[in-house]
């Protein structure tokens, strides 16, 4: 069986950063996972795409850790992507992004995905 695939959206290098701590919990927790961050590079081994374009899989489940205003920005992006699941992760779950995602066809989970990571 293949592993479920997941995009950490503001993933970080810096280890204080939940989209540091939500790229390692899900890596501990079998997932295949693609960090994406307009800087790019690498973290943990892991190539970093600086757009979620760029990501060569199916995704599973895309965890947005961005300020709401970045957040809106990527959205569109988000919807021609596409994916089973959309964590809105505190801080990045303004009334505007939920709203938005809606709009494109999201249920979007209101929730911390590493909590829900670490809980499987």
């Amino acid at each position: 069986m293949s592993k479920p695939t997941v995009a950490i959206l503001g993933a970080s290098a810096d280890p204080s950063k939940f989209g540091y701590k939500s790229l390692k919990a899900h890596l501990q927790q079998g997932y295949q996972v693609f960090p994406v961050n307009p800087k790019g590079g690498e973290i943990e081994g892991l190539t970093v795409y600086t757009s979620l374009t760029e990501v060569p899989a199916e995704l599973d489940r895309i965890s947005v850790y961005l300020p709401p205003a970045i957040g809106l920005t990527v959205l569109d992006e988000v919807a021609a992507k596409g994916c089973k699941e959309l964590w809105l992760n505190p801080g990045s779950d303004a009334p505007e992004v939920i709203e938005r995602a809606r709009e494109l066809g999201f249920d979007p989970i209101q929730a911390c995905s590493i909590v829900d990571v670490m809980s499987e």
